[in-house]
């Protein structure tokens, strides 16, 4: 059973992406919490498109091109919410928030977001044995708690998903460039 199942057990928006990484567990795993956006083509040009060209903070849509990019995410507004050495990491941030609402919640108040208003993102990436490597899965879950909130992410969702889509397989495919270089 993945983590990503106890935080997200629901959802209405899913993205799913695998590849087959020739490194054991451990080198995948260090590979998946160091890679950098500077590793990902066309990272920063997407991110640059989502927030419309402005600069804002240092954030997972504004990262240092070569700082590790979960580490970004986590301080900016992402929650690690599990951490498995070796097996998965599972991240989420609120996507949206009622009116008046604090976005900035703990991972157990997360787990146990409900009520209108209120969409969740959440992310991991798995990592299973086969043989002498390892399929790597990065999925994404959405669940907005009322049917407005689904609406109104739909249109967000419609918009980013092929630019997240190309994201998460080069994300996956740097992951992969890094734990298989021989130290």
């Amino acid at each position: 059973m993945s983590r990503l199942d106890q935080f997200a057990p629901a959802w209405q928006f899913r993205e799913v992406h695998r590849r087959f990484v020739e490194a054991p567990p451990e080198r995948v795993y260090r590979a998946i919490k160091t890679v950098t956006a500077r590793e990902i083509p066309f990272f920063r040009a997407l991110t640059w498109l989502r927030r419309l060209g402005r600069r804002g903070p240092v954030s997972i849509l504004n990262p240092a091109p070569d700082r590790p990019l979960l580490e970004v995410a986590t301080q900016s507004g992402f929650l690690l919410l599990a951490d498995e050495p070796g097996r998965e990491v599972v991240v989420g941030t609120v996507v949206i928030a009622p009116p008046g609402a604090a976005r900035s919640v703990t991972a157990e108040q997360y787990r146990k977001l409900a009520g209108s208003g209120w969409a969740k993102g959440t992310m991991n990436f798995l990592i299973e044995q086969r043989g002498a490597g390892c399929v790597v899965t990065t999925e994404t879950r959405v669940q907005a708690t009322d049917a407005r909130t689904q609406r109104r992410f739909r249109l967000y969702w419609t918009l980013i998903y092929p630019g997240s889509t190309l994201i998460r397989r080069m994300w996956l495919r740097a992951i992969q460039r890094r734990a298989e270089v021989r130290s």
